[in-house]
C-alpha cells in the first residue's frame, strides 16, 4: 500500500518523532447528551486545543524539521511561504519563528480578520489574494521567487501529510475500540494523513470525510473516479474547507477514505454556535462543521480559529454497528431525512 502514496506510516511514525516534544497530545472528550442523540458513543479529538488552535501546527513542525538544515549545504531556508485561509498560516509562522526563518503567508482578502491577527502574532508577513485556489498558488509562486524562500504547500506537502497523520497514532492509542473516523475535508492533508496511518494499522476501522455542499469536490472526485476540483471558488461558512483536493491526497483519498458524507449551509449553521442547555457548547453535530476525525466513532475537533467558534474531529461506537451499513452521526440529518449524500469507495 505505502508504495502507492506520497506518504507511509513510516512517514507518520517519523512525523511522531519529529515532533512529539512540541506539541500538545489533544484530549478526547464525549457527551452522554450526544450519545443519546446520536444512538452511538461519539468522542471528540480536541485539536482547538493544541498549539496555535488548530492540528495545522503539526504538519507545520514536522516541514520545518525537515528544512532546518538542509542536507546539501548545512544552511537553514531564507524564508518558508504558503497560502492559508488562517490556520496553516498561523501554525508555520509559529513553528519557522522557533527556527529563526522568515515566513510569508498568502491569505485570501475574505479570510477571518482574528486569524489574519494571529499569524502577524506570530511574525509572518501576509500577502493579500483572491479567494480561490489558483490566484493562492500564483501569488504564492510570485513570493517564493521574489524572497528565495522554500513553498510548504498546506495540504499537498508530504511532510504536512505526515505531520498531520499523528492524530490517528493518538486516536487509536486513546480510544482503542474505535469503529470509524470523521474527519473534516478541504485540501484533504489530514484525512489523507489518518487515512495511510488507519488503514496500516487497523484496516477495519473505516475513514469517513465530511465537507460542505458548497465545496463538494472530495464528493464530486470519488463519485467520478477522478480529481475534479472546485470548478468556482466555493462560498461556505466553513472557511476552513474552500480548498481543493489535489494530487497528492487524491489517491489516498481515492482509495483508503470509505465515504464522503456533505452538508448543506442551513445543516452547517443549526449546529454551529452557543446553545441553551446542557453541553450546548459541543462542536456541531453536522458533518460539515467540518472542524472535526472519529463509531466508537471518533471525530477530530480540528481546530478553535473561527471568528470565536470552535469545532470537533468525532470518535463514535454504536450497539451492533457494522461499518458502511450504520452511518456515522455526521451524516444522519441527511440519512434520516432521505437524502444521499454519501459516495462509498
Amino acid at each position: 500500500m505505502c508504495s502507492q502514496y506520497c506518504i507511509s506510516l513510516a512517514d507518520v511514525k517519523k512525523a511522531h518523532s519529529n515532533i512529539e516534544d512540541l506539541v500538545h497530545i489533544t484530549p478526547i472528550l464525549t457527551s452522554s447528551i450526544l450519545n443519546q442523540l446520536a444512538g452511538r458513543k461519539l468522542f471528540f479529538k480536541c485539536e482547538l486545543f493544541q498549539k496555535t488552535g488548530s492540528f495545522k501546527i503539526r504538519g507545520a513542525l514536522n516541514a520545518i524539521q525537515g528544512l532546518t538544515f538542509s542536507p546539501s549545504d548545512g544552511k537553514k531556508p531564507k524564508a518558508v511561504v504558503t497560502h492559508s485561509s488562517g490556520n496553516h498560516g498561523q501554525a508555520l509562522s509559529y513553528a519557522a519563528k522557533l527556527k529563526g526563518i522568515p515566513a510569508y503567508i498568502v491569505v485570501p482578502r475574505t479570510a477571518p480578520s482574528c486569524k489574519k491577527s494571529a499569524i502577524q502574532g506570530y511574525g509572518a508577513t501576509i500577502i493579500d489574494c483572491e479567494p480561490s485556489d489558483e490566484s493562492r498558488t500564483t501569488v504564492a509562486a510570485r513570493i517564493v521567487k521574489q524572497t528565495e524562500g522554500t513553498m510548504v504547500h498546506p495540504n499537498q506537502c508530504p511532510a504536512v501529510m505526515a505531520g498531520q497523520g499523528t492524530i490517528a497514532l493518538e486516536v487509536l492509542e486513546q480510544v482503542p475500540a474505535v469503529d470509524a473516523l470523521v474527519v473534516p475535508v478541504g485540501g484533504g492533508g489530514m484525512i489523507s494523513g489518518i487515512a495511510v496511518t488507519v488503514k496500516a494499522l487497523r484496516p477495519e476501522v473505516k475513514v469517513y470525510a465530511a465537507e460542505p455542499c458548497n465545496a463538494d469536490d472530495c464528493f464530486q472526485s470519488k463519485l467520478k473516479g477522478e480529481l475534479t476540483p472546485n470548478p468556482s471558488p466555493p462560498v461556505t461558512i466553513a472557511d476552513g474547507v474552500k480548498s481543493s483536493i489535489g494530487p497528492n491526497t487524491w489517491p489516498i483519498i481515492r482509495d483508503l477514505v470509505d465515504e464522503v458524507f456533505t452538508v448543506t449551509e442551513d445543516e452547517i449553521k443549526g449546529h454551529q454556535g452557543p446553545r441553551n442547555g446542557p453541553g450546548a457548547q459541543h462542536p456541531p453535530l453536522a458533518a460539515a462543521d467540518l472542524q472535526c476525525a472519529g463509531s466508537t466513532e471518533a471525530r477530530p475537533g480540528s481546530a478553535g480559529n473561527h471568528n470565536g467558534r470552535s469545532s470537533p474531529l468525532w470518535i463514535s461506537r454504536a450497539p451492533g454497528y457494522q461499518g458502511v451499513s450504520s452511518p456515522p452521526y455526521s451524516a444522519l440529518t441527511s440519512a434520516r431525512s432521505g437524502k444521499k449524500t454519501c459516495c462509498q469507495r
